[in-house]
Formats: C-alpha cells, sequence, structure tokens
C-alpha cells in the first residue's frame, strides 16, 4: 500500500472529480460526502507519506513501470509530502465551509462546481508531486482550467475578472513550456533528476539562460509577482468566497514551490541562475513594498487582502532569491503560513459579505458586535500578517530578516521592516473599523444590531485555520527542524 500512496494523492481526487457531477444528478448530499471522503483520503495518503519520507526517506512511483528518464516518476519528500497534507488539509476546510453557498443551488450546477474544485486540487497535487518538467506543465494546465471555471462561478464581474486571468495564465504557461522545450533540447530529458545531472556541462550556454528566464517568468505571473499581478486583483474581489479562500491559499504558493524546486533542485545556482536570482531579488523588494501601498488605497477589504497578497508572495520570492540557508527557511514557511493566515482572512471575509452583504471598510462598522467570532478570526490571522509574535507569520518574517543580514542586504531588511508597518497600518484600520468606531447613525437596530454569526459549518473551517496560526507559531521550530530542514542545502544551493 506504501509504495503507492504517490500516485494514489493524485488518483483519489481525480477519481471523485469523475463520479461528483453523476451522483450530484441522484442526490447532491452524496456528491458532498464523496468529495470530503476523497479530499480525507489525500490528507491520509499525504500524511502516510510525510511520515515516510521523514523516517526512511522520499518515496518514488515510476508511473506504468517505465523508469525514469524515460518513464514519469512521482516523488514524495518531507517538503513535497508536507505541500501535499497542506493542499488536502485547506481543501477538506473549504469543501466543508462551501456547504451553506450550494444551498438552492441545482444539483447539476453543485456537481459541476464540486468536480471543478476536486480537479482543481489534483493539477496542484500533481505539480507537488511530479519529478518531470513536462507532467509539471500538465498539472499547471489541469489546474488553471479548473480555477478559471471556478473563478468565473460568480457574476459577470467575476467571468469579466477571469477572462483576463485566462489570457494572463495561457501567456505564463506558453513561458514556462518554452523554457522547458530550452532544456529539453539541451539535455533530452524532462525527468528533474536527470536534467540536473546533464546540465553541469551547459550551465554556461545562451540558450540555458533563457529557459531559466523563461522558466521564472513564466512561474512568477502564475504565482502573481508584481508587476505580473494585473490578474489577481479583479479575480480575488468578485469570485465566490470559497474559492478564493482555497485559491489565494494555496495556488500561487505552489506556483512559488514549483519554481523552488525548479531553481534549486534542478537547475542549481549556477552563474546564469544567480544572475536572475539577483534580478529576481529587487523586482520581489519592490513587489514587497507596491503591495502594500496598494493594499494602503483600498476602501474593499475584499481587493486589501488581494494586494496584500501579492505583497505577501514578494516575501516568499525574495527570501527564494536571497538564497541563505536561513532565508530559504524563512521563504517555505511563509508559504505554509500565509497559506493558513490568507486562507482565514478570506474565508472570514467572504462570510461576512455572504451573511451581510458588506464588503467595504464603513460597512464593517459595529461588525465585531455582529459578528464577534468572525471578526476575532480575521483578528488573529491580521495579526499574524503583520508578524506581531507569538502568531506563525512573525517566525518567517523573522527568518527572512535574519536571512536578508546573513546575506548583508540591508536594504532588503529595511523593506522587510517598512513593510510590516505598512500591514500594520490597513489591518489595524479594519480593525478600528469593526471595534471602536460607532455607527454614525442613531437608529437602535444599527447601533444596537444584531447578532448574525455564520453558521457552524463555515465556523469550523475559518477557526481550524485561525487556530493553525496560532499553533505554526508556537511550533515553528518542529516544522522548520523536521520538514524545512530537508530541502535547505548546506551551502545554500
Amino acid at each position: 500500500m506504501t509504495q503507492h500512496v504517490p500516485v494514489l494523492i493524485v488518483v483519489v481526487p481525480l477519481v471523485a472529480a469523475l463520479l461528483v457531477p453523476l451522483v450530484a444528478l441522484r442526490r447532491i448530499a452524496w456528491a458532498r460526502a464523496i468529495t470530503l471522503l476523497a479530499l480525507i483520503g489525500v490528507i491520509i495518503c499525504s500524511g502516510m507519506a510525510l511520515s515516510r519520507a521523514l523516517a526512511t526517506g522520499p518515496l518514488l512511483y515510476e508511473l506504468g513501470g517505465w523508469a525514469p528518464p524515460w518513464g514519469i516518476v512521482y516523488v514524495l519528500d518531507p517538503l513535497s509530502g508536507g505541500m501535499a497534507l497542506l493542499i488536502g488539509i485547506i481543501a477538506a476546510l473549504v469543501a466543508i465551509y462551501t456547504r451553506p453557498y450550494l444551498y438552492g443551488w441545482s444539483s447539476s450546477r453543485a456537481g459541476i462546481f464540486l468536480s471543478l474544485f476536486l480537479l482543481l486540487v489534483t493539477g496542484l497535487l500533481g505539480i507537488v508531486a511530479t519529478g518531470d518538467l513536462f507532467n509539471l506543465y500538465v498539472f499547471l494546465e489541469i489546474s488553471s482550467l479548473a480555477g478559471y471555471a471556478l473563478l468565473a462561478s460568480g457574476h459577470i464581474r467575476s467571468a469579466v475578472a477571469t477572462f483576463r486571468y485566462l489570457i494572463i495564465g495561457t501567456i505564463a504557461a506558453t513561458f514556462y513550456l518554452l523554457g522547458v522545450g530550452y532544456l529539453y533540447a539541451l539535455t533530452g530529458s524532462l525527468n528533474m533528476a536527470d536534467v540536473a545531472t546533464r546540465l553541469s556541462d551547459i550551465s554556461q550556454s545562451g540558450a540555458f539562460a533563457v529557459a531559466i528566464t523563461f522558466i521564472v517568468l513564466g512561474l512568477s505571473i502564475k504565482a502573481a509577482l508584481f508587476p505580473l499581478h494585473g490578474w489577481l486583483p479583479d479575480a480575488y474581489t468578485y469570485a465566490p468566497a470559497p474559492v478564493i479562500g482555497f485559491i489565494s491559499a494555496v495556488m500561487a504558493k505552489v506556483s512559488a514551490y514549483a519554481l523552488f524546486r525548479v531553481l534549486y533542485f534542478v537547475l542549481r545556482p549556477a552563474e546564469p541562475v544567480s544572475q536572475v536570482l539577483t534580478g529576481l531579488s529587487w523586482v520581489a523588494a519592490i513587489a514587497i513594498l507596491a503591495g502594500s501601498l496598494l493594499a494602503v488605497a483600498q476602501r474593499d477589504v475584499r481587493r486589501m487582502l488581494a494586494y496584500s497578497s501579492v505583497s505577501q508572495m514578494g516575501y516568499i520570492f525574495l527570501g527564494l532569491a536571497l538564497g541563505t540557508p536561513t532565508a530559504l527557511k524563512g521563504a517555505l514557511l511563509h508559504v505554509l503560513n500565509h497559506a493558513i493566515m490568507k486562507g482565514c482572512l478570506f474565508l472570514a471575509a467572504g462570510g461576512v459579505q455572504w451573511r451581510t452583504g458588506s464588503y467595504r471598510l464603513e460597512d464593517f462598522t459595529g461588525m465585531s458586535r455582529r459578528m464577534p467570532l468572525t471578526m476575532a478570526a480575521i483578528v488573529l490571522a491580521a495579526i499574524s500578517m503583520i508578524g506581531l509574535p507569538p502568531t506563525a507569520g512573525f517566525f518567517s518574517k523573522w527568518y527572512l530578516i535574519q536571512g536578508a543580514i546573513e546575506a548583508h542586504a540591508w536594504v532588503f531588511v529595511a523593506v522587510f521592516v517598512g513593510s510590516s508597518l505598512l500591514s500594520a497600518a490597513y489591518f489595524f484600520r479594519l480593525i478600528e473599523w469593526a471595534y471602536i468606531r460607532e455607527p454614525v447613525s442613531p437608529i437602535p437596530s444599527i447601533s444596537s444590531p444584531p447578532r448574525q454569526e455564520l453558521p457552524l459549518q463555515m465556523l469550523v473551517p475559518i477557526w481550524t485555520l485561525a487556530m493553525g496560526v496560532l499553533l505554526l507559531g508556537l511550533f515553528n521550530q518542529s516544522v522548520v527542524n523536521g520538514i524545512i530542514q530537508y530541502a535547505i542545502q548546506p551551502e545554500g544551493s
């Protein structure tokens, strides 16, 4: 059983995605149950893979019995196993959160929605598990196509925003595929481990530099790195809350993870890679500040969170670009932390909009009395985003700052600190409107509004993520030493 775990992680949600729309025509409750059981299966398989990888080393699965480099191989080491577990947990929580959204939907529409959600999960898990560069592109497209359909499932504005994302996402995938094509022309292989061994003799080739540039550009667009983020604000603002709760939490992070894998495990920091990383570090620094400044300027809470994501992706990319062991620890830990923090924030903010129709800052006046549990979760996640101890966000930012100091990059230290202060400005402003400001209207029903708390199916996922923010902060050392340390080479290469 254990030897089949790497492929089961991908196959289980894929099979469920095929079954769900058919079962939904019979009974939607069964379709929801299959969705949740499939995601629980992903969590169990990912947990088994992570445990086994930590104990005995990476798990390899050769599809069809074809040995690499000719065949496609799935590889689950502690890092990829941890990412698969993260995707599975957040997907299961979002599946629970989604249930109230499906009330009133036709069986066929709800079944298609759940099927697309499972296909998105399948694509992301495939990106994490595969050891083949072209197979990564296939899963990248599976996740993207499912994501486009889910993002467009809201009103007309979401469809327009998704069309823009589709065009930009297609360009991004084309860049990545061109980069892989150059690598294949140079090495004659698509297997990541095999390509890594064959590149040692051609690392100074001009075609190699082009391949690196195209791959970095493609995955940076997918991750919405400034100034390649144009698709993200509208997509995150107008799409349904469950969709954005999941996509904002893991989709961009999986692209950043893929870039880390390709740069540090396949291409390695040779001279052309080092030059690209140097340029990427400055772009990421600009992204951190630009995203924060744009977030400060927003009055729409959803859009504020969207631009905050642009800034936080800059944190991850800057850590990857710095390349010191401590900076890499901070970047990879921030992948995990930001997934939990931003998932909590978008699910909670989406819940407020679903219950009250409120999404502007002014609409949040008195929200702490109307929805106290939801707002408390927002406050906890916001404190972590700012980087206050003992929450998770503090420790990943601490590692990133230490990494910048190790690299003697004092400008980047100032960028990290300045961005945290800007984060405090826009998050404390939200907290002020919700907890401190009083409604202007003297109408009793407004000054003393009734409780409108979310149903339990939505509160449980939100508070599970909120508690994860705190627990990841308290036990961050276990994650760093047990999982992330595996990916950090002694010399940061």
